[in-house]
């Protein structure tokens, strides 16, 4: 006889990619049977069908940016959702957030469509300030399914990983004498949007500084803003790492590309020992289980350690003098 077990019928829709992570790490992607357009891992979910689609186009950060910002004063949502193919999915359980409208699909519109669906499923909500409401938002997914105890077991390796990976950051940053080395982190670059949230607290957690946008105790920094060039200059960072958010790969080196022709780049890289470009769809923008591999390549990277990077971290060290 088929099961029935609350388990077996449960169907899950996640337009949240740290939660379909999530979702995935606790032994739960058996369950998703929806996803965004934005959702990439692991792989074996995107054949699954996509609920929602992007209305801007990316061409540079500076259009992006314009795109956004005309967007967001008109009061349009920045993103699609099928209607009518979330109701055809019948979920029990929608995941998604309410951290930024520029990130992924809001709170509001999912919630409108899910009142009228019948029945009404729950929706989980996930806004995440730092790496321990990441941790406990593995939980609430945990929850949510029915692998509660599962998430406990995910949550507790993460945080082994995060225990040996900050004791690292200490003992090598102590042996180098104790001075933190000054980081800026750009998670946009035209205009300049330094990292915020969770992302100053790891490069402290990894033995660093970002004073540009430093973290409050473990509550964060807060979202990241749009800071004029000369804030960062000022900051005389010695490394700088480039991770727009959302961005591939080649997408952020060609990003940089364009960055160098711009008129702070000499003066906010003057101090720079080292340049780093990361892939900002994949690390560090999205809350997820990954936050700890990012927190494992900063302590590699920022005290020239690579055998601590983790194997297939997606970056490259972009040379200090390179030419644009």
């Amino acid at each position: 006889m088929e099961s029935t077990s609350p388990r077996k019928q449960m169907r899950v829709v996640s337009v949240l990619p740290s939660a379909t992570e999530m979702l995935c790490l606790i032994g739960g992607e058996d369950l998703l049977v929806g996803r965004s357009h934005e959702d990439n891992f692991p792989k074996t979910i995107e054949n699954l069908p996509v609920l929602t689609g992007q209305k801007t186009t990316f061409t540079t950060s500076a259009d992006v940016d314009r795109q956004v910002s005309e967007s967001l004063a008109s009061g349009q949502s920045l993103y699609a959702l099928d209607c009518p193919l979330l109701a055809e999915l019948k979920p029990s359980v929608i995941l998604t957030q309410d951290l930024c409208n520029v990130c992924a699909t809001d709170l509001q519109t999912v919630h409108r469509v899910a009142q009228k669906m019948d029945p009404s499923p729950v929706v989980v909500t996930l806004n995440p300030m730092s790496l321990k409401d990441v941790l406990d938002n593995l939980i609430d997914v945990g929850r949510a399914v029915g692998l509660e105890a599962e998430a406990q077991n995910a949550k507790a390796t993460l945080e082994r990983r995060i225990s040996t990976a900050v004791g690292q950051g200490k003992g090598l940053l102590a042996a180098a004498g104790g001075l933190r080395k000054r980081v800026a982190f750009l998670e946009w670059t035209d205009p300049i949007f330094p990292g915020g949230h969770w992302t100053p607290q790891l490069i402290e957690m990894a033995g660093a500084s970002h004073p540009i946008a430093p973290a409050v105790s473990d509550a964060g920094a807060g979202p990241s803003k749009r800071t004029a060039a000369q804030d960062v200059i000022d900051s005389r960072p010695e490394i700088l790492i480039i991770c727009p958010c959302g961005l591939k790969l080649e997408d952020t080196k060609r990003e940089t590309r364009l960055a160098m022709k711009l008129d702070w780049w000499d003066d906010l890289t003057r101090h720079c020992k080292k340049i780093a470009v990361v892939d900002g769809d994949a690390m560090f923008n999205r809350p997820g289980p990954r936050l700890v591999d990012a927190l494992e390549w900063l302590v590699g990277f920022i005290h020239d350690r690579p055998d601590l990077i983790p194997p297939g971290f997606p970056w490259e060290k972009w040379a200090v003098d390179r030419e644009a």
